[in-house]
């Protein structure tokens, strides 16, 4: 197992490389030599520079804080709908098509109504993560509920459970699997969505890299751009944790785990 995980370790390791090497040689040596594309060692020079900025880190908090605020609030609010739709089939068949027309919506087109209501605050970014993240949480909560076997069910009235303890003990646990894959991928999406708010909205996160691309420092630009990829890193890895964590019980993580 630990053989297995080193390896799958050196294999990531060796992929990083090869495309630092590509970059290195496309814009020195091959087609993009001549554009703005900086050298990736310039860009990684430039990266280690801001490691020691204030500035950077407190850029990358508040991205960081807009996000997670959003994710937990449409967490809460998504999971709670979801498992009141979920619970009716009526309502499972009703929203289906409205929460289907919604998903593929990106929270980015109702920006500059959102920037004119909330102005360029962290309050306009933190809705717009929820925006962005809302809908496919409440579409899989609902699913999970909504597939919850029958069969189970069934058995805990014969044994005298009540609708709560049957929502509690039997319908929660199947629909965990679903909760859980749904905020492990909102969880990018959140931080995709703080930095384009940000970016775009002129939110108080955005000042850095807007700095940045006005002054033409190209090498710094794609510091950043280090900085918000290794940060998704983070939060993916973060939020796969999480889930083999929280559903250490089901057989897919069972070995994971152990």
């Amino acid at each position: 197992m630990r053989a297995s995980r080193l390896l799958q370790i050196g294999i990531g390791a060796l992929g990083v490389v090869a495309a630092l090497g590509l970059w290195q040689l496309a814009a020195t040596t091959g087609p993009l030599a001549d554009s703005p594309l900086p050298a990736a060692t310039d860009a990684i020079a430039a990266l280690f520079g801001l490691l020691g900025s204030p500035d950077m880190w407190a850029a990358t908090w508040d991205t960081v804080a807009m996000a997670f605020a959003g994710l937990v609030i449409a967490a809460v609010a998504g999971i709670l709908l979801g498992i009141g739709i979920g619970v009716s089939p009526l309502a499972m068949h009703a929203t289906r098509i409205p929460l289907e027309f919604l998903k593929p919506i990106p929270p980015i087109v109702i920006l500059p109504i959102v920037v004119l209501v909330l102005g360029p605050t962290a309050g306009m970014g933190i809705f717009l993560v929820f925006i962005g993240c809302f809908v496919s949480i409440v579409v899989q909560a609902s699913a999970g509920v909504f597939d919850t076997d029958p069969v189970a069910t069934a058995t805990g009235r014969s044994y005298g459970l009540g609708k709560a303890e049957i929502l509690g003990r039997i319908v929660l646990p199947s629909a965990l699997p679903y909760i859980g894959t749904a905020i492990r991928v909102a969880a990018p999406t959140a931080l995709i969505v703080a930095v384009v708010a940000g970016l775009l909205g002129g939110g108080p996160a955005s000042a850095s890299l807007l700095l940045t691309q006005i002054a033409g420092d190209q090498s710094k630009l794609f510091a950043y751009v280090l900085v918000l990829g290794i940060l998704g890193l983070v939060v993916q890895g973060l939020s796969q944790w999480g889930e083999r964590r929280l559903l250490h019980w089901h057989p897919q993580y069972r070995k994971q785990v152990a």
